[in-house]
């Protein structure tokens, strides 16, 4: 990190002298210039490339002439003040500048407004006083330390609340005698057109319900609310499991071990999948202090049923995590064992990149699939098919709940043989082989 800051340091330094007039003055605004090294150690520690470093930097030193300019000084620095900029400024730009590309400047000052806050030098981002605003920040203050639900479902919850509560009240009061049944089912209505499957639109109904319920501890009458809202019938052991054939696995793993940028890293996550039958989620979050090579365990935590398990960890597995640690990872403060390639390389990866690294490995092994959970299913079928009873399933799935575990049993094609009913009307075969 210290070369690259000294080299970040001298670059602007550089830069810095085009923006001195013959008095040897900055042209820029002062104020906001004796925030740059804070700017560039935050850059520098978020693991950015050189090249992206310099450009944010130009992009700092555009807003900076042009606030001096404009007479602007640092306490004007707001969201408020970037918009004003990028989409008045730049669009009739002719300032020397070459920072003019509206979301690469947009993106620049975002980090701009975070040093600088943290810094105590502009004033915190203003929070949403309206009703609403401060509605949603006490209903999510509850499902977090009520309910203990993850960030990523409060977040969903809270977009759905906020879309209900904008449409009726705006930034008025909330008056919930005004929401009708009727008013609930139109906007259910609605937002279904934004989901395809019935377990998706699943989560409109919870995030509402929960809602109205939690509004209905506070003396609210949200009781006929609750009603108006039903789960989409998902009938979930009406199909069987989609997993891959024997001869896709062999297919798929035959891909594995090319050549090329990230591909330690995918033939590490696609193990993990296939393997272990891990969830996306849980290969992002897996760290390389869960794995005690010497046991041969890797201990999951954090996971779906809000558990710690520890799993044996199979050779080819552990192989493909090894030589991604040794060969491949970039260095970073992290202990998570799969990091980001591309800069900013300390920013934690989340369960899309470990999806799109599983659609790709599909597609290198000519496979039609789409789907990174197909391996979890494949892993299901494999062990059915060695002789894994269904409870030995649910427990390498970690399943909570043996009912979770029983669209597997369409699988188990020996056992459903041995239980299958002759048709009515079909005369009994004989051991021999010829009808009675």
């Amino acid at each position: 990190m210290h070369w690259r800051l000294h080299n970040l340091e001298t670059a602007m330094r550089t830069k810095s002298c085009s923006r001195l007039d013959p008095s040897g003055r900055a042209r820029g605004c002062a104020q906001l210039d004796r925030h740059i090294r804070a700017y560039c150690h935050y850059l520098a520690d978020r693991g950015n490339a050189a090249g992206y470093a310099r450009s944010c930097e130009e992009a700092v030193a555009h807003l900076s002439m042009w606030m001096k300019g404009a007479k602007k000084n640092l306490a004007d620095v707001d969201e408020g003040l970037v918009a004003e900029f990028v989409d008045h400024h730049l669009p009739d730009c002719h300032c020397a500048s070459s920072a003019r590309h509206p979301s690469s400047v947009r993106a620049a000052l975002g980090h701009l407004l975070v040093v600088l806050r943290v810094a105590g030098a502009i004033a915190p981002q203003p929070l949403d006083m309206t009703e609403v605003g401060q509605e949603l920040r006490r209903y999510d203050q509850y499902m977090e330390q009520v309910r203990g639900l993850a960030p990523k479902t409060r977040e969903g919850a809270l977009r759905l609340v906020q879309a209900l509560l904008r449409k009726h009240f705006g930034d008025d009061a909330i008056r919930f005698e005004v929401i009708t049944p009727e008013r609930v089912r139109r906007f259910f209505a609605a937002q279904a057109k934004n989901y395809k499957a019935p377990t998706s639109l699943s989560t409109v109904v919870s995030a509402l319900r929960g809602y109205f319920r939690w509004r209905a501890t506070l003396g609210d009458r949200t009781h006929a609310l609750v009603g108006a809202l039903s789960y989409p019938a998902n009938w979930q052991q009406a199909s069987l499991p989609k997993s891959l054939e024997p001869a896709e696995v062999n297919q798929l793993e035959a891909a594995l071990g090319q050549s090329g940028p990230s591909m330690r890293r995918a033939d590490a996550m696609v193990r993990c999948m296939l393997d272990l039958g891990l969830r996306s989620g849980e290969v992002a979050r897996l760290s390389m202090d869960d794995i005690d090579w010497q046991a041969g365990t890797v201990t999951l935590r954090r996971t779906k049923g809000r558990r710690e398990d520890v799993m044996p960890l199979p050779e080819a597995t552990g192989q493909a995590i090894a030589a991604y640690l040794r060969d491949e990872r970039p260095k970073t403060r992290h202990r998570l064992v799969f990091a980001r390639h591309m800069t900013p390389r300390e920013q934690l990866i989340g369960p899309d990149l470990v999806r799109k690294t599983v659609r790709q490995a599909y597609a290198r092994a000519g496979l039609p699939y789409t789907r990174s959970h197909l391996l979890r299913h494949t892993m299901a079928g494999r062990l059915l098919a060695g002789g894994a009873s269904l409870k030995e399933v649910a427990d390498v799935l970690r399943h909570r709940s043996l009912n979770t575990t029983l669209i597997y049993a369409k699988l188990d094609s020996g056992s459903l043989v041995e239980v299958a009913l002759p048709w009515p009307g079909i005369p009994a075969v004989a051991a021999t082989g010829r009808a009675s």
